[in-house]
């Protein structure tokens, strides 16, 4: 599933197409993905200017000048597609349409976004703008990484005393928002602590270490253009290449690159998710 750096790198894609663009037509093919969509969806959105584009965790949201926000989230497959528009050195012709080519933005420019999902595990949803943060998937969402609430006493103070590991801790979206999987395994593989440690043991130091690591996990990723494994793809329909640069994530049996360190990468699975690490470093 998309993580905070391909959301990130999706809403930066769609910036110079979607932000202060008017929906002139949207198309709606289906009534749901993961659930219903909104009632006259279509309706909705068409004829509307977005006046912004965000991102809260792994979540896009766009605020249109009707005072309503669609919020979009990819899911497992879910892909923002942009065509009809030149993208640095490329022209994106408009292509034929897919199967499974769910929803259509047309924009008074020419431009056409096409939210393409195939496993329909993403979701949409409209809801006045003034009262988003108080929908249901987005009200119990912690800090970003990147803002100010996101720092070392505070998460010293989240994680002090927590009987669960610090990889679970960091994965609960209560605690930081848009972290996943991969991010955490990078982000306790570059801090050496193991991600069986339970969250409350760790030292005040280790804690404080985390938080610019994160932050530089992250922003590398998005630098990168995100991690592409499976379906993702940013909104020019490019691959995202920091897997290129995973230092232990999926590489289970390769040699550790800790310099120094004669460890092998080990996958082990906790709550029916795959970690992997390397036990020689990572304490």
């Amino acid at each position: 599933m998309p993580e905070l750096p391909e959301v990130e790198t999706v809403r930066r894609g769609l910036l110079p197409v979607l932000e202060g663009a008017v929906i002139a037509r949207a198309d709606v093919n289906r009534p749901d993905l993961r659930w219903p969509l909104p009632e006259r969806m279509a309706e909705r959105l068409s004829d509307k200017r977005v006046a912004a584009l965000r991102r809260r965790s792994k979540y896009l949201l766009a605020d249109l000048d009707s005072g309503e926000t669609l919020l979009v989230h990819l899911g497992m497959s879910g892909r923002m597609l942009v065509s009809g528009v030149t993208l640095g050195q490329f022209h994106h012709d408009h292509p034929a349409p897919q199967k499974h080519d769910h929803v259509v933005l047309h924009m008074d420019s020419g431009a056409r976004i096409t939210f393409n999902d195939a496993r329909r595990f993403g979701a949409m949803d409209l809801m006045p703008t003034d009262r988003a943060s108080e929908h249901m998937l987005l009200a119990g969402l912690g800090p970003e990484p990147f803002g100010n609430d996101f720092n070392e006493p505070y998460l010293a103070a989240r994680l002090k005393g927590r009987k669960t590991p610090v990889k679970a801790a960091l994965l609960d979206q209560r605690i930081v928002a848009g972290l996943g999987n991969i991010y955490v395994a990078e982000t306790l593989y570059r801090a050496r602590i193991s991600p069986l440690r339970l969250a409350g043991d760790l030292a005040e130091p280790q804690v404080h270490a985390l938080v610019p690591i994160i932050r530089e996990v992250l922003a590398e990723a998005i630098e990168a253009g995100g991690s592409s494994l499976r379906d993702f793809r940013q909104a020019n329909g490019e691959l995202g290449y920091f897997s290129k640069h995973f230092q232990v994530y999926d590489r289970e049996g390769g040699p550790c690159e800790t310099p120094g360190c004669a460890g092998t990468i080990t996958r082990t699975v906790q709550s029916g998710r795959s970690s992997f690490w390397c036990p020689a470093c990572q304490r």
